[in-house]
């Protein structure tokens, strides 16, 4: 076999020669989350497990893994293998459902938790303002 065709064979199956404690740290820097973020996202009280995966002390068990797919809509195929996407494709309504539970975990006094409560607090004559003022934008922006 030739070396270029071993480096051609290397290249294909790099994504699926990482271990899991890599893809667990390529999902987190995706997510944009320390690992203290990352722990508390999952209901954890510190950052210790997520840094004993991704530097290898520990291996992930199923439910914690179920856990990690089910919080952040990760394929779990990809997560185990590396293989396919690393993302599940939401459903608009699962898309809404994941940005309200991330609001519900942010600080009380954050802006996208004001603007979601000012939103929930809009009567339907709100709402024909609210659609009437993004229509006039769009129409600007087109």
């Amino acid at each position: 076999m030739t070396t270029h065709y071993l480096t051609v064979i290397l290249k294909k199956n790099e994504g699926r020669c990482k271990k899991i404690n890599t893809r667990l740290r390529e999902l987190r820097n995706k997510l944009g989350l320390s690992r203290e973020d990352f722990a508390k996202r999952l209901g954890l009280k510190s950052r210790g497990k997520i840094e004993n995966i991704e530097l290898s002390r520990t291996k992930p068990d199923d439910a914690f893994i179920h856990l990690i797919c089910r919080e952040f809509s990760v394929n779990e195929h990809w997560l185990r293998t590396g293989e396919g996407e690393m993302f599940i494709k939401l459903t608009k309504e699962e898309e809404i459902a994941s940005f309200i539970g991330e609001i519900l975990s942010d600080e009380d006094d954050s802006f996208k938790k004001r603007l979601i409560s000012g939103l929930a607090a809009l009567d339907e004559n709100g709402w024909t303002v609210l659609e009437n003022f993004l229509n006039s934008i769009q129409k600007k922006e087109d």
